[in-house]
Order: structure tokens, then C-alpha cells, then sequence
């Protein structure tokens, strides 16, 4: 049995060398995970005004749809992406006194998602010509949801958003869709304007 072992050790080195001694110089190592190419379509806005008192432009590779979950308010809109497979959902509240609790909720959700964050970012939104102010963040790493915001008028509206993708969260390949739906939201925030 031993003399059986060994002699098997010993065919397996010689064929371990001559493999080993092949002239070839290429080294062969894994090719790194890619992603498909994404075409973006041309940048181009159109207003979206409905009987809601707020109203904005958005992208015209999107379209809003009547948010039907339980409970949803009749402005509580969908802003769909279908090409990114992505969804910027907005809730809008009348402000009767409670302002301070809906910024705290907008502040709690948004640090809800710092357990995977790698970083978060705030950005002051002032629009004082338009009465609209407001935070924006945006945040980092694989987290389900990377850019939210609120905007409000300080005494009757309050507006909050927050772009979820329908896939697993991979900040390595949505970065690039998170950038360019970043300028989105930021158009529509720039335009956004409540209305009497």
C-alpha cells in the first residue's frame, strides 16, 4: 500500500513538472467583472402640472404614475424610470403645524440608510425667489436608496422624494445611472414651484 502511494506521488510530480515547464510565457489571470454598456437618451424636459399644488419639470424618458399603495395620499406620486429600471417616489403633505416632525422623518429615514453607507452628503436647497427650500442627500455606497430630498415652503407644502432601483444595490455598476439621474433630480428640484 505505502509502495502504491508513493509511486502515484511520483507520477503525479512528474506530470506537475512537465506541465510546469511549458515555453509559453503567458500568464493567465480572471478577467474582472463588467458591466453592459448603458446608451442615455438626450437630455430633454417637459412640465409636469396635475391638480396637485406643486408642479415641475421632469424628464421626458419618464412618466408619473398615481402612487395605489395602502394609505397613499392622492399626491404621492411614482416618477418611473423604465429604462434604468429605477423610481423616484414623492409624497407631498400639507404643512398645518407639523413641520418639524416631517423634517425629523425625512432626516431619520435618510440616516437609516448609514448602516451601508460609505458616506452621506447634504446639500442646502434655497430657491428664495420661489419659495422653495429644502436638503438634498445623497448617499454613498450600496444602500437601497442613494439620493432622497425634501422641499417645502416653509408654512403650507412639504415635498419629499427618494430614487429606489428595482435590483440589488450595487453602487460599483449604478453609479453611473445614480450620477445621471442625480441631474434629474436636481433639474426638477430647480424648477420645482408650488402653486396657490
Amino acid at each position: 500500500m505505502k509502495f502504491l502511494f508513493s509511486k502515484i506521488t511520483f507520477l503525479v510530480m512528474c506530470a506537475l513538472s512537465f506541465v510546469s515547464c511549458d515555453t509559453d510565457d503567458e500568464i493567465y489571470s480572471p478577467k474582472p467583472r463588467g458591466y453592459m454598456r448603458i446608451e442615455f437618451p438626450e437630455k430633454n424636459y417637459r412640465l409636469y402640472d396635475s391638480s396637485c399644488p406643486f408642479k415641475f419639470e421632469i424628464p421626458t424618458y419618464s412618466h408619473i404614475t398615481q402612487n395605489k399603495s395602502k394609505g397613499a395620499d392622492p399626491c404621492w406620486l411614482n416618477l418611473e424610470f423604465p429604462q434604468f429600471n429605477a423610481t423616484l417616489y414623492l409624497s407631498y403633505k400639507p404643512v398645518t403645524n407639523n413641520l418639524a416632525k416631517y423634517l425629523e422623518d425625512s432626516h431619520d429615514i435618510a440616516n437609516k440608510h448609514q448602516l451601508k453607507a460609505t458616506g452621506l452628503d447634504e446639500t442646502t436647497i434655497l430657491r428664495d425667489s420661489a419659495h422653495v427650500y429644502g436638503l438634498l442627500f445623497d448617499i454613498a455606497g450600496n444602500t437601497a436608496s442613494s439620493l432622497q430630498f425634501y422641499l417645502t415652503d416653509s408654512t403650507k407644502h412639504f415635498l419629499r422624494g427618494s430614487l429606489y432601483f428595482n435590483s440589488f444595490p450595487n453602487s460599483d455598476s449604478l453609479k453611473i445611472v445614480i450620477d445621471y439621474l442625480k441631474t434629474d433630480v436636481i433639474h426638477m428640484i430647480n424648477s420645482a414651484a408650488w402653486k396657490n
